[in-house]
């Protein structure tokens, strides 16, 4: 539905920087499409789980439960939102903060992936008996909202500084969403995934060291990505402008 959705609005795999002209409403249910479809690996194993443990009403629980982790996520749209309206039009005119922005979104990420922090996250997402025993305890007729929000906020946990990689790829770019929905299911189900992940730390420290060199490898924030999105519009002023000399 994603790839879908970016094919009908002319955006691409690789999407285009900031918020390519979409409104609010349709940006946070584009990145909510997007979030479900990154974060249903990190989820199934959990929401199997969860399942197998609902005996009664489960239909109306179990979207409750769903509808909880989604409202967790689609919550960081506001943020991505406003994120990528201002650093799209920076990237339009002040490029050299754009790249610096860039570096640090990868730099950031890459020494995110290294902390104890990430690792603590990381070991409770990929055990997720856990956390059906925690939520088991919880009462009231919200209880399977609340489980779900509360899961949503661990992984949001893990994945933050992943997530922060969408500035500089683009926030709607599906190419980056593909590769980084693939990190996120290494990291979580290989038996080597706390190792990856620090190899994914390594590998984005890198990466923030390429954009210093080329920009081009950060499109979402990239000037010249902006002003080939902006040329069809200023050529059709020109011409305009042209017809109206003429007339």
């Amino acid at each position: 539905m994603t790839i879908l959705w970016a094919v009908r609005m002319d955006m691409g795999l690789w999407g285009m920087p900031g918020t390519m002209g979409m409104s609010f409403p349709s940006f946070i249910g584009m990145w909510a499409l997007m979030m479900a479809a990154m974060m249903l690996s990190a989820m199934a194993p959990l929401a199997l789980l969860y399942e197998r443990a609902i005996t009664d009403h489960r239909a109306p629980r179990l979207t409750a439960f769903a509808g909880g982790y989604l409202v967790a996520w689609a919550a960081t749209g506001v943020v991505a939102f406003a994120v990528a309206d201002v650093f799209g039009d920076l990237a339009a005119d002040r490029p050299g903060l754009a790249q610096g922005v860039a570096v640090a979104c990868f730099a950031g990420a890459g020494l995110y992936q290294l902390t104890p922090a990430k690792m603590l996250c990381l070991e409770r997402c990929r055990s997720p008996l856990g956390h059906l025993m925690h939520y088991l305890g919880f009462r009231g007729p919200l209880r399977d909202l609340r489980a779900g929000a509360h899961h949503g906020l661990f992984c949001l946990g893990c994945c933050w500084a992943l997530m922060v990689l969408m500035v500089a790829f683009g926030a709607m770019n599906v190419a980056a969403m593909v590769g980084l929905a693939l990190v996120i299911a290494v990291e979580k189900h290989w038996r080597h995934g706390e190792r990856f992940a620090r190899v994914v730390g390594a590998v984005a420290l890198v990466w923030a060291v390429a954009i210093l060199v080329d920009p081009s490898v950060a499109p979402g924030l990239d000037p010249d990505a902006v002003m080939k999105m902006d040329m069809p519009m200023d050529g059709m002023g020109g011409e305009m402008g042209d017809m109206g000399g003429m007339g």
